[in-house]
């Protein structure tokens, strides 16, 4: 096989993973001389800033009247476990997984929690479960956009406007990126490492007027950790809701959430963000449409995410030497790229089948995407080349 020359010019910012994501365009840790470090959090400016991000957060994302957010510990994970250990078990739930991480609130419902009325909906990868199958009387907990696979949601249509149960969703690779129907949707969580490229281990609670009239009035029949619990005898965490942290954040982080928020305010907010996303995804999708040995691993195009954009690897000729040849490949194929500066971190999750995971939110630049698809050819040429030809 004939080898292609290898690029000349390489991405200004070659940083592609899918979590922690690439911060903004211009980030210099020089954003952080501001931070509040060496204060409390509990100090008045302390918690005037975090109520400030709130406010914020709530503005840009055009919350409806009377849904309020707060900051939470443990990242996406902590804010939605938080949600799932406080509310679920008044009704029935049904899960939707189709990922890795609906698989984890899968496993908690189960063995963790241990819900005895549960129905499970799940999908290979690449698809969608039947959505319509959700019961509006039921509890409802799914993903909105699966970031290991690169599947999103359509939109939320199949929610009904009179349900009786709650909508549980983890958005935290969509947020920010795609439009969401707050109105269908109960309880949201998000990390600040994702599109608007945060740092890690700080995760946010977005709940309804409904969700906050389940927590007043449900106890669950379990402990609940210190670190998870929104009531404190009985009685709701308001505060925690203005900005007054169950545990002690990162005031650095916070500096640097801020930072993100003011960069997404100076683009023009949400639909400035969404369509960075889409121009974004746009350059890898039709560039893996004119390849023959990558493809979209969302098989449907309307549920193909913006953000995490996940391709399966099918060149045929390594193809038929076996799973274990294409794992070994792309493998390599990533080892080369980062060893070159021109891509990092965007094999595919482990687990998933095997190709690339390449991220396309808001903070990346459609040029560094364009750079990116000339050195995914060279790389591939150059490797099948070397050891398969």
């Amino acid at each position: 096989m004939t080898r292609i020359a290898k690029p000349s010019i390489k991405p200004v910012n070659p940083r592609f993973s899918s979590g922690p994501c690439s911060k903004r365009p211009g980030w210099t840790p020089a954003a952080l001389s501001g931070a509040l470090t060496g204060r409390s959090h509990r100090s008045r400016e302390g918690k005037a800033r975090l109520a400030d991000a709130i406010a914020r957060t709530r503005d840009i994302l055009q919350l409806p009247e009377g849904y309020q957010a707060a900051i939470v510990p443990a990242s996406d994970t902590g804010a939605f476990e938080m949600a799932m250990w406080n509310l679920l078990g008044a009704r029935g739930t049904d899960v939707f997984a189709w990922e890795v991480f609906g698989r984890v609130w899968l496993k908690d419902a189960l063995d963790i929690l241990k819900l005895g009325d549960l129905r499970v909906f799940d999908a290979g990868w690449g698809q969608l479960p039947d959505m319509s199958q959700a019961d509006p009387v039921r509890d409802t907990i799914f993903t909105w956009n699966g970031t290991t696979t690169g599947v999103c949601l359509k939109d939320a249509s199949w929610i009904s406007d009179t349900r009786e149960g709650l909508t549980l969703c983890d958005a935290t690779s969509a947020i920010f990126a795609q439009r969401i129907d707050f109105s269908k949707i109960d309880v949201l969580t998000y990390s600040w490492q994702k599109v608007l490229g945060g740092e890690a281990a700080h995760g946010m609670l977005i709940m309804s007027p409904r969700a906050f009239a389940r927590l007043e009035s449900y106890e669950p029949p379990w402990p609940i950790p210190k670190t998870m619990r929104l009531k404190e005898k009985g009685k709701i965490l308001r505060d925690l809701f203005d900005g007054v942290t169950i545990n002690t954040p990162s005031m650095l982080c916070l500096e640097d959430y801020a930072d993100a928020l003011t960069w997404a305010e100076g683009l023009g907010g949400l639909d400035a963000l969404i369509a960075r996303a889409d121009r974004n995804a746009a350059v890898i999708y039709n560039w893996a449409a004119s390849t023959a040995w990558l493809a979209p691993l969302a098989q449907d195009p309307l549920t193909r995410s913006n953000t995490s954009v996940c391709l399966k690897f099918s060149d045929p000729d390594i193809v038929a030497h076996g799973e274990d040849a294409c794992g070994r490949f792309i493998a390599e194929l990533g080892a080369l790229l980062e060893a070159e500066e021109a891509a990092f971190d965007i094999v595919a999750y482990r687990g998933v089948p095997h190709g690339l995971r390449i991220w396309t939110g808001a903070t990346i630049e459609a040029a560094d995407l364009e750079c990116l698809t000339g050195w995914l050819d060279w790389a591939h040429r150059e490797i099948k080349a070397r050891e398969y030809v």
